[in-house]
């Protein structure tokens, strides 16, 4: 019996990580998802949240991703994101400014192509701040 699956993410501009990992754990449209070695095939979208790696040593690697589809094979799962980044790579300034533009366009003072992008960054950002909260927690052990 495999105690590990092979884990990729990777978004439209680089791999991200490749490796192993006992779970891997994601954001699905209408849930969380956590997947481990011998899962059933699957393929699902993704909603802007997290990714959560973890690896054989215990270690769990973060990430945020914007959205994108989780595939699911006997000896692989692949996690195709619009972006993605890890947690200890977000620029919690940029995030932060980045958030509070999207809540003063959904706050009324945009135009409605405006809301709906301000609505999908708004996820995005928030998926990052989460990620870098959960690193912060996870280091204080």
């Amino acid at each position: 019996m495999a105690s590990t699956i092979r884990c990729d993410i990777v978004s439209a501009e680089a791999e991200i990580f490749h490796g192993e990992a006992t779970l891997v754990v994601a954001t699905g449209e209408i849930g969380e998802l956590g997947i481990a070695p011998r899962h059933a095939p699957l393929i699902t979208r993704l909603k802007p949240g997290k990714v959560v790696v973890t690896q054989e040593n215990g270690e769990q690697l973060d990430f945020a991703i914007s959205g994108g589809i989780l595939e699911v094979q006997p000896q692989v799962v692949t996690i195709l994101a619009d972006t993605a980044v890890r947690a200890q790579d977000i620029d919690e300034a940029s995030v932060r400014t980045a958030k509070e533009e999207a809540e003063r366009i959904l706050a009324g003072r945009g135009e409605a192509m405006e809301v709906a992008e301000a609505q999908q960054r708004l996820a995005e950002v928030t998926a990052q701040l989460q990620a870098l909260e959960r690193l912060r927690k996870n280091l204080k052990h």
